[in-house]
């Protein structure tokens, strides 16, 4: 598949990675790919979140991010749903990393390259490239 991408594209892809290695994950995320984007310093993707503001809030949305990583990918809304139930999730994850370290929910699995070094991307990252080429081959 990465042969058919466009020069722009295989940037991105290439970024996501560098991001995983920066980050001192396993795998490649959506997550990867979308701050491998907004590094996309002349390019119509730039362009577009430029004028959407992105660019500008970007540490926020890093910062956001990683906040729902600590959280194991829980969302402010699905935060709020719990909440409505009475369950504090802050205070479980506080809870998680008093006891097994900080992150400790992130679910980051460190042993699963150690043979080879290279970082998989993840289900969702492949959906979101998959879908990303169907889209430009129209």
């Amino acid at each position: 598949m990465f042969e058919r991408f466009t020069k722009e594209a295989r940037a991105v892809v290439l970024g996501a990675t560098e991001c995983a290695e920066r980050a001192d994950s396993s795998t490649v995320t959506e997550e990867h790919l979308l701050l491998a984007l907004l590094d996309l310093g002349s390019s119509r993707t730039a362009f577009a979140f430029t004028a959407l503001g992105v660019m500008d809030r970007r540490a926020a949305l890093e910062a956001s991010l990683a906040d729902v990583r600590r959280r194991g990918g829980m969302t402010k809304a699905d935060e709020e749903a719990l909440a409505g139930l009475g369950i504090d999730v802050g205070a479980i994850v506080a809870r998680a990393e008093e006891v097994h370290g900080a992150g400790a929910l992130a679910g980051d699995r460190k042993d699963r390259r150690w043979w080879s070094g290279h970082r998989a991307f993840t289900r969702e990252a492949k959906t979101a490239l998959e879908k990303s080429l169907r889209i430009a081959l129209g």
